[in-house]
């Protein structure tokens, strides 16, 4: 699959996507943290481990596996009450994070997130790490993702979930995905990623001056 990369109507070549949660942003440590608070205000017996485990889908479907469905928006909102002390500061940047956003920028294009994390919450992350896309776009999962990607024009959309993958192809954008996340680079290729950098973003800046080399070049 080769969409067209060109980004109508911004002033950029192209636009590239990000996912957030285990693309950019390491943010098991914070995550855990959160639901540890949740934890003690609650007494719910949640897997902690496990949650951390399978990152990717919206809040609130991982807390219906541990609370009933009556008490799940006060579980969210607790969380995400909570997230902004306890899953900020230990959460680090994911080796490459900010050169691969670096990266689309200096190649003349524009780089989004798009994000099924709470907006507020992925800004938090994004400031505190210093990493500033052009767009942040958050509350979006799996084929969700693509209304975003759509609307921006995005020609490549970058993740290490199956769920990314399925954003980027219903967006027909290139699904470019990293094994950071709970899914190594068979289970990525077989979901229909189009590109499985297998070291992950340190290896996208080098990737990108290809795709730009082959799809952006000027015809002879």
């Amino acid at each position: 699959m080769t969409p067209s990369p060109q980004a109508p109507h911004t002033g950029h070549r192209f636009t590239v996507g990000f996912d957030l949660d285990l693309t950019l942003v390491d943010s098991r440590p914070g995550i855990r943290a959160a639901y540890e608070t949740l934890v003690a205000a609650t007494g719910a017996d949640i897997d902690i481990d496990l949650v951390v485990s399978r990152l990717g889908p919206p809040l609130k479907d991982e807390l219906r596996n541990w609370f009933p469905e009556e008490k799940v928006d006060e579980a969210a909102a607790l969380y995400l009450a909570a997230y902004p002390d306890h899953g900020i500061t230990p959460s680090p940047a994911l080796p490459g994070a900010r050169e691969a956003v670096a990266a689309v920028r200096e190649l003349g294009g524009r780089a989004i997130v798009v994000t099924a994390k709470f907006p507020r919450n992925a800004r938090l992350h994004l400031d505190h790490l210093g990493i500033e896309p052009d767009v942040l776009v958050g509350g979006l999962w799996a084929e969700g993702k693509a209304v975003a990607l759509r609307e921006h024009a995005a020609a490549v959309y970058v993740g290490d979930h199956l769920g990314d993958v399925r954003g980027a192809r219903a967006a027909g954008a290139l699904a470019v995905a990293v094994p950071t996340g709970p899914y190594g680079p068979e289970e990525l290729r077989a979901a229909g990623a189009d590109v499985v950098l297998a070291g992950g973003l340190p290896d996208f800046p080098a990737w990108l001056r290809d795709y730009c080399d082959a799809e952006l070049a000027p015809p002879a």
